[in-house]
């Protein structure tokens, strides 16, 4: 059985209870051992919305970046990050929700009310806001900005793979796949891992 793509419904209902402006929120980069955390805040046209928009794992790279491309000419979008050094020094859960708070404070418009991916609101974030378990998979602007987040994070973990070889960070994203955990034990810890994660903090 297919599982059902992400809707407007969310949305819908909290424009119907008065608020005209709604951005979905989301992250990725929690897992990895390198790299920052990313988020990304979208605020979906109702008229103008690109097909095929789903949760980010569920699409090809290829499809990424197509949706990526056509959000950016139809939504307002704010991606954000936090590094690896606020990753080390407030836990990734906490960095991971300063990248949301970011990137819902660079929209050029202030949401009415806010879509956030996960069973948590950031506490930094002072505007109204439901958490959505599996929101990517469920909203519209969640799934949007899922794709937004994976694509920007994807692409500069290409950037640092050219700047640090070996690594294999432009096909993992900087997850602790066996050629990364590899190349950790042979070359040893870049500038961009993240120092208090273990298979990190264990070669220190």
């Amino acid at each position: 059985m297919t599982k059902p793509a992400p809707d407007f419904l969310l949305e819908q209902s909290a424009m119907d209870a008065g608020h005209a402006i709604i951005a979905g929120v989301d992250e990725v980069g929690r897992g990895p051992l390198c790299g920052p955390v990313t988020a990304a805040a979208v605020i979906l046209d109702p008229l103008n919305i690109p097909d095929g928009l789903n949760d980010s794992k569920k699409l090809t790279a290829k499809r990424r970046e197509a949706l990526y491309e056509a959000l950016l000419d139809c939504a307002e979008i704010s991606i954000a990050h936090a590094s690896v050094e606020e990753i080390d020094e407030i836990n990734i859960l906490r960095a991971s929700h300063l990248a949301m708070e970011r990137a819902v404070a660079g929209l050029t418009r202030t949401p009415d009310h806010v879509l956030i991916d996960g069973n948590l609101i950031p506490r930094g974030l002072t505007l109204p806001a439901t958490a959505v378990i599996k929101g990517d998979a469920k909203s519209l602007s969640i799934a949007a900005a899922s794709i937004m987040a994976k694509t920007c994070r994807d692409r500069l973990m290409v950037d640092l793979a050219g700047q640090y070889p070996g690594y294999g960070w432009e096909k993992n994203a900087g997850y602790p796949t066996p050629v990364h955990l590899k190349a950790l034990q042979d070359l040893g810890v870049t500038p961009h891992h993240r120092r208090s994660f273990k298979p990190v903090y264990k070669m220190l």
